[in-house]
């Protein structure tokens, strides 16, 4: 039996096959590692996504002592009140107020103004890479390019921006089951200092507003009082983190798919249209954001088996986009997979708002490798990020 066991570095390294075994165990397990109860169908994460009856959060609704939870050690209130006012973890009405202002940053229109800055970038990096002969993939294409962006479109300065990335990865680190105490430590060090950063930068917006998304945040709250402050923090924070963090994993977790399987890449170079269902087919394949978590708010029945008020869903993308159910083959790597309903994204009141953005850097930077590095090589096997639910490589060496 392949094991789920998010702690075990065999299994970060390929935890399809526990997957399979989960699945085929039935559609809802109880973990008691963890404490969840893992949800590893396609059918009932998407279902599940979409049920009020789970949140993001409970505060909203009950004490930690009320919903049968121990309340976080203080120490680590900076990173819970960094976390829990951002987009990602409000409910509803908190979250309608908020994702209504920040979705106009993300509208079609403006998301297709910002695509010739995208491909400009994306070609500056790549031609770096190229008139070097190569180098790391991770950190000279797949965090400059998405970083940027999304900075760009906060308005933090060129010369803050190397600060975001070291920020996002320490915070990130708390997503894992059962953190460390030296993870919790890191994040939330990193949780004050991106704060305080952020305070500094909303005020200087405050004094100096420009066209850019903090700006536009700081009107919302000082106009109509919307917005708290620690709301934009957390906002512009959430966009920090997540603006990035997807898209670089989705790069390097996609371009090592290609390079182990060299007959999709020679089709790919061979016919650069494929990119969009590329880009899709790889987010599919090898998810960069492996589990969601949900609280259940009131008592659900799955399959026959009640789930009470004040569990915790694990809800497995990572599974969901390998179920047979679904996709024909899904261990295939298929550039020209037809129906592709995978759910990397998300789904329901949470569904990525940066998604357009995130489909349209990920395609920027695929054609201009594709373009000016087209016999890019692995330098060798690259080393994986311990991290479970953030899949991603520690970095991808290549040679030109």
């Amino acid at each position: 039996m392949a094991a789920f066991d998010p702690w075990d570095p065999a299994f970060v390294a390929d935890p399809y096959p526990a997957y399979a075994e989960l699945r085929a165990r039935g559609r809802v397990i109880r973990h008691e590692p963890t404490g969840q109860w893992l949800v590893p169908h396609h059918a009932d994460v998407s279902a599940l996504l979409r049920d009020r009856r789970l949140g993001r959060a409970y505060l909203h609704r009950f004490s930690h002592e009320d919903f049968g939870r121990t309340p976080p050690p203080p120490e680590h209130e900076p990173f819970h009140t960094l976390d829990g006012h951002g987009l990602l973890d409000l409910e509803p009405p908190d979250h309608t107020r908020v994702r209504r202002l920040v979705a106009k940053a993300f509208t079609p229109r403006t998301v297709e103004r910002l695509v010739p800055y995208v491909r400009t970038l994306a070609d500056e990096l790549v031609s770096g890479l190229a008139a070097a002969g190569g180098g790391d993939l991770l950190t000279d294409v797949a965090e400059p390019l998405p970083v940027a962006v999304i900075a760009e479109m906060l308005g933090v300065p060129e010369s803050d921006r190397v600060l975001l990335r070291p920020w996002s990865a320490a915070i990130c680190g708390m997503y894992e089951p059962n953190p460390p105490p030296e993870a919790a430590r890191r994040a939330v060090s990193a949780s004050v200092e991106f704060s305080d950063y952020l305070r500094g930068l909303i005020a200087a917006r405050r004094e100096a507003p420009g066209d850019d998304l903090v700006s536009a945040l700081i009107a919302a709250h000082d106009e109509d009082d919307r917005l708290t402050e620690q709301e934009m923090v957390s906002t512009c924070a959430l966009l920090l983190n997540a603006g990035h963090e997807a898209t670089v994993n989705a790069t390097v977790n996609g371009w090592w798919a290609l390079f182990r399987d060299p007959g999709q890449l020679a089709a790919l170079r061979a016919d650069p249209t494929l990119v969009p269902a590329a880009v899709e087919e790889l987010l599919r394949y090898d998810t960069p954001l492996q589990l969601f978590a949900r609280w259940v708010l009131d008592d659900i029945e799955i399959d026959g088996t009640v789930i009470p008020r004040g569990a915790e869903l694990a809800l497995l993308f990572g599974s969901a986009n390998h179920d047979p159910a679904v996709f024909t083959d899904p261990g295939r790597l298929d550039l020209a997979r037809r129906a592709n309903p995978h759910i990397s994204f998300g789904a329901g009141v949470h569904y990525c708002v940066g998604a357009p953005l995130a489909r349209i850097e990920l395609a920027a930077s695929m054609r201009a490798l594709l373009a000016k590095a087209p016999a890019m090589t692995p330098v060798r096997e690259p080393e994986r990020k311990p991290g479970f639910v953030i899949r991603g490589l520690a970095g991808l060496p290549v040679s030109l």
